[in-house]
């Protein structure tokens, strides 16, 4: 969808939908009264009346307003005032946007960030108003087209505001790119998207780019290199693992990169330690972690930020056959640490610690990997909020107040040494479950035994990557989250 500004007064502008919001109890935006003035006081009238809804993400079309050039206004609801803040800021635009979406519309022109929302500056409303209509543009139609006679996502989207707010724009079509790329590659069925799919996906954003450079390592590369960890994973799939490395040049060579490790199980069986069928259909989701770093990267490409990125991608499917890794195996990662396997069902960590180790190759800055980890983040967060481990205070506040400023939110986790003791064993140098308390602290224990002398943070997307059950399918986080951290990094 294709974004841009227009600064015309909104009631004389010619579009198939005028998007204006209204709360209750705070007074017009000034392309509301512009239009209630040249309506002859309608929208004061269906206020008083009721048929305007300002309960929060209520919308309602209103039709055949005189004196106004757009052929319907969509009236968009933004609850009490008095309880406005960019986060239900947020949910209004995206509810307006899923409105939008599902309507025979193919351009509208939006002003629903003339709101006062907190102490928010007009650019952040307006990227925050224009991402959300961007993100809920989205429509799954890879294995299912649109129909002749069903209504098409928007082609475009005009948003009130002159050339001073042209970054704003910028921002949200490029984190919006991002966005789709990550809900794109989520939501394809495992039958396509397995991990030689992300490497042609790799290499096709690569040859998009000229300061983007690709290396892919097959099996018997990362075997020389004692990948055994992520190996061990791959061993029991007819699709052939890669290590999928895209790198971007946005600043000086001697500039140290930010490294972005995406965990990206194809699909998840469990293994030999096979998951119940009830839920195994959503295991496709188990590679949001390598979408949503793709999706973070190319917004960080479009934008061409001041910085260094190196994006790794773990490929891997995660199958029981005759060759399959065993619970009670034994295995030697990358670094020389040995793995004893009590559950193959907890494989991303085997395939994230060979990742972690190769990225210190390159001397980074800080590293933050981005994994569907633990059903027991889901169960301590819900989908509201993506769980971060950090050993770094500094990237942690980094990543929270990213997480803040363009809503797609995180929530700091302990990673205490007491937690550590849970993957003690006679038999290796560590376990790779810690039993039931604490799992996605204990998790995070684990990558963090590879990461000792780094920079470093771990990102639990497990429940904001998608929702269990939704027919929604993903949401693209934490693209939001990483592209501002990124382009906080550039500033």
């Amino acid at each position: 969808m294709k974004l841009n500004l227009d600064n015309n007064p909104a009631g004389k502008i010619q579009t198939e939908c005028l998007v204006i919001a209204f709360t209750e109890g705070g007074s017009l935006t000034a392309s509301a009264r512009a239009i209630d003035d040249a309506s002859g006081g309608a929208i004061s009238r269906m206020l008083e009346s009721g048929d305007i809804v300002t309960t929060l993400g209520k919308s309602n079309f209103l039709h055949n307003l005189e004196g106004v050039a757009a052929q319907r206004v969509l009236a968009v609801g933004f609850g009490k005032h008095e309880k406005l803040n960019l986060v239900r800021f947020d949910r209004a635009c995206l509810a307006a946007g899923r409105t939008l979406r599902d309507h025979k519309l193919t351009k509208c022109h939006v002003c629903v960030h003339e709101l006062d929302v907190d102490e928010s500056s007009p650019h952040q409303r307006l990227r925050q108003a224009a991402l959300a209509v961007h993100r809920a543009n989205y429509l799954y139609t890879a294995t299912k087209p649109l129909k002749d006679d069903s209504p098409a996502p928007l082609k475009s989207a005009s948003f009130q505001g002159g050339p001073d707010l042209q970054s704003a724009i910028d921002q949200a079509e490029a984190f919006g790119l991002g966005f789709e790329k990550s809900k794109d590659l989520s939501d394809l069925p495992p039958n396509i998207c397995n991990p030689a799919y992300l490497a042609q996906e790799a290499t096709a954003i690569a040859g998009h780019y000229d300061n983007v450079e690709l290396e892919i390592l097959e099996e018997d590369d990362m075997s020389e290199l004692g990948m055994d960890a992520l190996l061990g994973v791959s061993r029991g799939s007819a699709n052939a693992a890669r290590l999928i490395i895209l790198k971007y040049s946005g600043a000086k060579k001697s500039g140290r990169p930010v490294v972005l490790i995406g965990k990206g199980i194809t699909f998840d069986s469990g293994g030999l330690s096979l998951k119940s069928g009830e839920n195994m259909m959503q295991m496709k989701y188990d590679m949001c972690g390598a979408a949503s770093v793709l999706g973070a990267f190319i917004a960080c490409a479009k934008l061409q930020l001041a910085v260094n990125v190196i994006c790794i991608v773990a490929a891997v499917e995660n199958m029981p056959d005759g060759d399959a890794y065993r619970p009670g195996d034994v295995l030697t990662s990358m670094s020389g640490k040995t793995i004893e396997v009590l559950n193959t069902d907890a494989e991303g960590r085997l395939i994230l610690c060979d990742a972690l180790t190769y990225s210190q190759k390159f001397d980074p800055a800080a590293i933050i990997d981005v994994a569907t980890l633990t059903g027991a983040c889901v169960i301590a967060l819900g989908h509201h909020a993506t769980g971060l481990m950090s050993n770094d205070d500094q990237l942690s506040d980094e990543l929270v107040s990213a997480g803040n400023t363009i809503v797609d939110r995180a929530w700091r986790l302990p990673l205490w040494e007491e937690y550590q003791a849970q993957l003690d064993t006679p038999f290796a140098d560590m376990k790779n479950v810690g039993g039931l308390p604490a799992g996605v602290l204990t998790a995070g224990c684990f990558l963090s035994r590879f990461t000792e002398d780094q920079t470093w943070a771990h990102l639990d997307i497990a429940g904001s990557a998608w929702k269990w059950g939704n027919e929604d399918g993903a949401s693209g986080r934490p693209v939001g989250l990483l592209s501002q951290f990124l382009l906080d990094r550039a500033s």
